[in-house]
């Protein structure tokens, strides 16, 4: 098959401009579902839809093999004020095309559904082939791809397509929210009172600064926790009875978020309570097969700061695709059109030797 006949760039390139002109946030996704299961039909791929995930699975699927899992989401975060575009107009200039969710993560997910196309066809391939176009992964949400995996046939390895420059993100860090109380005695702020919880918050912010996690990993690096949120009171004459921290932590490969729980609970001068503890960390060998087909391609491996849907995920899992994290959530976002072409062209080749070499 050649790519130029079988699923021309453009086609790709004209999904994720249909895509990006559709209001699709968190939980609103209904038409971006529509506009993938156009695709789908065009090419006479038979697919599922649940809720607002739309999935196929190759042609000459095989029980008896293995199922190589290809995944991005179709939902975006609201754009920011600093936009001076439509976020909603898909634009192409100098190379750039501009859009809400062009480069996190509609790039790869259109480059993830023409690689798909591609070998939809193809007999003999080692692994099964899924693909899944997932919804509310910017939220989270309990209607993502975690809610599909109990009707998925079972997966054995993944690619999760974010936006990577292409290079191989053999690891991802987990995140856990922590919610703190520091508790003192509420009073009128004109009498002394030697338990001021906003006073005792000093103590307490001076430890999370300070506190590490003895665990470094190879590939992420340390665990990182972050105060990022503080409240206390609500007028200027009352001394509150408690301040109200969260806390975000960043969980590397050498804990699961349960163990991160535990010892901060167990540890920390105030109260905590996490918000969930289902976000792990995720990674991939480096001597995975599939990793070693990009290797031989030249590219990079890292370990990624951002989650993604690999949270979900409980196999082996690779976040690979075109564009630049950096550009994600920014003011008029954009990917270069020559960064989809090369996503296309990469996946096809990483896959090549993964699936038939």
């Amino acid at each position: 098959m050649k790519m130029d006949q079988q699923i021309p760039t453009d086609k790709a390139i004209g999904l994720l401009k249909e895509l990006i002109s559709i209001q699709s946030f968190s939980g609103e996704e209904h038409h971006t579902a529509e506009a993938i299961e156009a695709w789908f039909e065009a090419f006479s791929i038979p697919y599922e839809r649940e809720n607002n995930n739309v999935f196929a699975k190759n042609k000459h699927w095989d029980d008896t093999k293995p199922t190589l899992l290809l995944n991005s989401h179709h939902d975006t975060v609201r754009p920011n004020k600093a936009y001076t575009r439509d976020p909603f107009d898909p634009q192409i200039e100098n190379g750039k095309l501009y859009g809400l969710g062009s480069n996190d993560a509609g790039g790869a997910l259109v480059s993830l559904i023409a690689t798909f196309t591609y070998f939809y066809d193809s007999a003999n391939l080692k692994h099964n082939l899924l693909m899944v176009a997932s919804a509310e992964e910017e939220n989270t949400g309990g209607k993502g791809l975690n809610s599909l995996l109990a009707i998925l046939p079972n997966i054995d390895v993944a690619i999760v397509g974010e936006p990577t420059l292409m290079n191989l993100a053999i690891a991802e860090k987990g995140l856990v929210v922590f919610d703190a109380v520091i508790k003192g005695t509420p009073s009128h702020a004109a009498h002394p009172n030697n338990n001021n919880a906003i006073y005792n918050s000093i103590e307490v912010l001076e430890w999370f600064k300070n506190y590490t996690f003895p665990k470094t990993s190879d590939v992420l690096g340390e665990v990182k926790l972050t105060v990022t949120q503080i409240n206390a009171g609500s007028q200027h004459n009352v001394v509150p009875a408690k301040v109200h921290l969260v806390i975000d932590v960043r969980v590397n490969d050498k804990y699961s978020n349960k163990e991160i729980a535990e010892m901060l609970s167990r540890e920390a001068p105030c109260e905590l309570k996490p918000r969930s503890l289902r976000l792990n960390s995720s990674s991939i060998d480096k001597d995975h097969p599939l990793v070693v087909s990009g290797i031989k391609l030249g590219r990079d491996t890292y370990g990624s700061p951002t989650l993604s849907d690999q949270a979900a995920l409980s196999c082996p899992s690779l976040k690979l695709g075109p564009g630049d994290s950096t550009r994600s959530h920014t003011a008029d976002e954009f990917i270069y059109i020559k960064e989809i072409e090369e996503g296309i062209n990469l996946y096809i080749k990483i896959l090549d030797g993964f699936l038939i070499n």
